[in-house]
Order: C-alpha cells, then sequence, then structure tokens
C-alpha cells in the first residue's frame, strides 16, 4: 500500500482553556436550560486526531450555545492523543494505546487494563450515561463523502434521516464486530431504548471543510431535539443513501494489495476480488458491494475494511 501525505488545512489548538468545564470531569462542560427536555451529549475527539470535533464542540463553547430546553453536554474525549499531534505524522495521535471508539463494553471498562484511554472512558462512563442522545463526531482518513453510522434501529434511522446532512447512511445490524463504539455503550445499544446514539463521519481528517459540516451537522442536531432553533438557511434533507454493513475484514497478515485505487464508497460485483491480505482474498459477497473505510496503512489486528451492501 502507498501512503500519501495529506493537506493540513485543519490543524489542533490548545484546548487548555476548555480543561476544567463545569462538571467536575476534565473537559467536559454542562449547560441545563432549567425547562423540561432531552439531555444531548456531543462528543469529540473520541479519536485524536479527527479535528472536526475540536472545531464542532469549540464553536459551541466559543459561541456560547445555550439550551433553549433540555440540557446540552459538551465533551473532549481523547485529549491526551490529541495532544501528540505531529504534522510529521499527522495520522499517529489517532490513539496511544486503544481504539477508544472500540472498548465501551463492559468488559473493557471493568477489567483490569490500563490504558490511557481506558481511563479516559472510565471517566466518561457517567457523561454518557446521563446522556439521552449522543451525536459522536468523526472524519476519515481518505477524502470520501461525509456519513452517518448506527445501530439498526428505527430511532436513529428517522433522527438521521430528518436531520438530512450527512445523506449517506451506515447501518450496523449487528455491531462492528470489532468492539463496542461510544454509541452503543449501556442503553444506547439497547433495542429497547429510545436514545438516539449517531456517528457522523464529516470528511477527512484535515481539510477546512471537514470541520465545517461538522458545524452544520452538530448544530442540526440539537436543533432536531429542540435545544436551538433550526437555521432558515439549512437545505432541507437530502435524499438518503442507506447501506447494511455485512461484515468487518480485519487485517490478519499485514500485507494488503486492493485491487484497484479505493477511498471508500466504490462498488463491486458479487464475487470480484476488493483485496489480497496476504495469501487470503477478500471478495465481493453480493452485487452491488459498496465498501467502507478502507484502511490506509495496514496493521494486524485493526479494520482493513467494511463491506456493505445497499438498501436504497
Amino acid at each position: 500500500m502507498t501512503e500519501t501525505t495529506p493537506t493540513l488545512e485543519l490543524l489542533p489548538r490548545d484546548l487548555a482553556p476548555y480543561r476544567t468545564g463545569n462538571t467536575g470531569i476534565p473537559y467536559v462542560h454542562r449547560f441545563d436550560s432549567g425547562r423540561p427536555g432531552p439531555h444531548v451529549l456531543v462528543n469529540a475527539l473520541t479519536h485524536g486526531n479527527e479535528f472536526c470535533g475540536m472545531v464542532a464542540a469549540t464553536h459551541l463553547l466559543d459561541r456560547e450555545v445555550r439550551p433553549l430546553r433540555g440540557v446540552l453536554t459538551v465533551s473532549f474525549a481523547n485529549v491526551e492523543a490529541y495532544e501528540s499531534f505531529s504534522q510529521d505524522d499527522p495520522f499517529a495521535s489517532r490513539q496511544l494505546v486503544h481504539n477508544m471508539n472500540r472498548i465501551w463494553s463492559p468488559d473493557w471498562l471493568e477489567g483490569g487494563g490500563i490504558s490511557p484511554e481506558l481511563r479516559r472512558a472510565r471517566e466518561l462512563r457517567p457523561v454518557l450515561a446521563a446522556a439521552d442522545h449522543i451525536l459522536d463526531m468523526h472524519s476519515t482518513s481518505q477524502p470520501v463523502e461525509p456519513f452517518w453510522v448506527y445501530p439498526a434501529f428505527d430511532r436513529n434511522e428517522r433522527a438521521a434521516t430528518a436531520i438530512g446532512v450527512p445523506a449517506i447512511h451506515l447501518v450496523m445490524p449487528d455491531g462492528l464486530g470489532t468492539g463496542t463504539p461510544v454509541i452503543q455503550h449501556g442503553r444506547h445499544g439497547d433495542p429497547h431504548s429510545d436514545s438516539v446514539a449517531l456517528v457522523a463521519e464529516c470528511g477527512q481528517h484535515f481539510l477546512q471543510a471537514t470541520g465545517e459540516l461538522a458545524v452544520e451537522v452538530t448544530l442540526r442536531f440539537i436543533a432536531h431535539f429542540g435545544l436551538i432553533d433550526a437555521a432558515p438557511d439549512w437545505a432541507p434533507p437530502a435524499a438518503t443513501r442507506r447501506y447494511e454493513l455485512l461484515s468487518t475484514e480485519v487485517v490478519q497478515h499485514g500485507h494488503v494489495q486492493f485491487s484497484r485505487p479505493v477511498v471508500g464508497l466504490e462498488t463491486f460485483a458479487r464475487g470480484e476480488l476488493i483485496a489480497t491480505d496476504g495469501e487470503r482474498e477478500i471478495r465481493s459477497p453480493c452485487d452491488g458491494c459498496t465498501i467502507f473505510m478502507p484502511t490506509r496503512k495496514a496493521v494486524i489486528g485493526r479494520e482493513l475494511v467494511y463491506l456493505t451492501r445497499p438498501l436504497s
């Protein structure tokens, strides 16, 4: 696999002014309107190099966006990884030890493991538990169209469709298969709950437009739940394109080669070769198989590519 140097338009800023917060948990800010309404959590920096969430969270805090009803919480998650960023290796600050978006199960959080990500996740557990609805802000290593990711609950689909941006939905009927993400922690992963929990993948990590979209998505999300008024100039929801996750392929051998250049959302015919991982062939399981999140750099044990089929 050939690595290319990304364009670095969007870079980190000093988050020290946001450290104290007002909840007793570092980098967590909560604003209660005093009026009945839902509790919405906007979570940034689950991965330390996904700066769009930082842009959206600081937008809310710097402009003193306050809920008209209900409660708004704004959190910066993996700040330690964020602060390790170097322009010489801009992808390395994704995590320090663990992928913070795979460790939200009781096995991980109540186990004996120790890492910066586990320590921070344990610290943030009451923040997630208190929230009725969660928006977890992410970005992608490749410059691909933005998309939602969520468990296949009707409540998530209805909210993502009503919010309208992004228009692409990646739907998980059985989770990711490689761990438990933020949006499936506790009651947020319960099919009988009424909690909406969505990931917004807003574009390539380091592009200015990704941060701008993250701000819009964040404002649309909290407006959807009535915490703020919708902006009159927002475009109406676009027609959705929905894809069902079929499998998450994981790197087994380390030498990965895609059959053609990919960034994500490429389509393959049934049986067509998508990639090789050493001697292992990964082939399309169906006609119209669409790939998401092809790996930029193959690391044994980490995700190689998501295989999906179109739903609409």
